[in-house]
């Protein structure tokens, strides 16, 4: 692809991607460079980290932040950063995409609403479309939470089947400022290899154990090299958790659970770093993490 980079036609430019926990926003971003460098799982909160996206084409540079949902109800140390990443990220980008749930329409959302900055247009996404089957309901229901914010734009879509995705990109594009591309052309994250190799171990965290647990858990890699001749990556990661009785869990019996979450997050590695991959996962506690300011600033939250 040979890119147009005239700055009088092409346009580049940052999309926040914000919202509630469990909206479906790191589902949406994987869609849209068309690439999973985002975790995702049913569970909220999956995402700690701003993980940024880069979709490009001949006429558009999209980087998309993928933000924490913004937490209401869970408070601790780690989730008031959370909170902040997101007021911060909104504040510096050229458009936000606020994602929603198709027919729901929460308290939660409008907190969400209330962080928006007024000197950036602000496009309303209704995710989860496959769970609207009648279209005048849910043509009501958009029309209703339309009313409580001035939208630059609306779009609808199903993030998790991938529908409407082109539209909604296109509909970014002239919102964005021209600009000559930011990033390579093949490049779709700025994150490198050793976090998202934690990141997928966390995913698979999230996936397999129950719903409480993941939040009083983290995820730190403590070595990560690469063979210069064979380009094998060696990923050594400690999973982070607050009490003894928790590491068992995370082991699960005959230590199955953690070789079963081992297997998966090597095979995903190996999958989008295209080589082969050891990775050695263990878990060792360490009470209160989630409030200790200093440790999060050290895991860079």
């Amino acid at each position: 692809m040979n890119l147009n980079t005239d700055t009088t036609d092409y346009r580049c430019g940052f999309v926040a991607i914000v919202g509630r926990p469990n909206v479906g926003k790191s589902t949406l971003m994987n869609h849209l460079i068309g690439q999973k460098i985002s975790i995702t799982s049913k569970k909220a909160q999956t995402t700690r980290h701003k993980v940024t996206g880069i979709y490009t084409d001949n006429t558009a540079q999209l980087v998309f932040v993928d933000t924490p949902g913004y937490q209401t109800y869970h408070r601790n140390a780690l989730n008031d950063r959370l909170n902040l990443n997101v007021t911060e990220t909104v504040h510096g980008v050229d458009v936000v995409v606020f994602v929603i749930e198709a027919l729901r329409f929460t308290d939660a959302d409008r907190a969400v609403l209330e962080q928006m900055p007024k000197n950036v247009p602000v496009v309303f996404v209704v995710n989860k479309l496959d769970k609207a089957k009648d279209r005048e309901v849910l043509a009501e229901f958009i029309a209703n939470a339309e009313k409580e914010y001035d939208f630059a734009a609306t779009e609808v879509v199903s993030a998790k089947h991938g529908l409407r995705i082109t539209q909604l990109i296109e509909l970014l594009k002239p919102m964005l400022p021209h600009s000559e591309p930011m990033y390579p052309e093949d490049m779709v994250t700025d994150k490198s290899s050793r976090f998202l190799a934690m990141e997928i171990v966390r995913e698979k965290l999230f996936r397999y154990l129950g719903e409480e647990l993941p939040y009083a858990m983290n995820v730190e890699v403590e070595q990560f090299e690469e063979d210069a001749e064979t380009g094998m990556y060696s990923v050594y990661i400690a999973v982070l958790v607050d009490r003894d009785n928790q590491k068992a869990i995370v082991i699960g019996k005959g230590g199955e659970r953690l070789k079963k979450i081992s297997t998966e997050a090597r095979m995903d590695m190996e999958k989008l770093f295209d080589t082969k991959v050891f990775l050695k996962v263990w878990v060792k506690v360490k009470s209160g993490w989630a409030d200790d300011i200093r440790f999060l600033n050290e895991l860079g939250m």
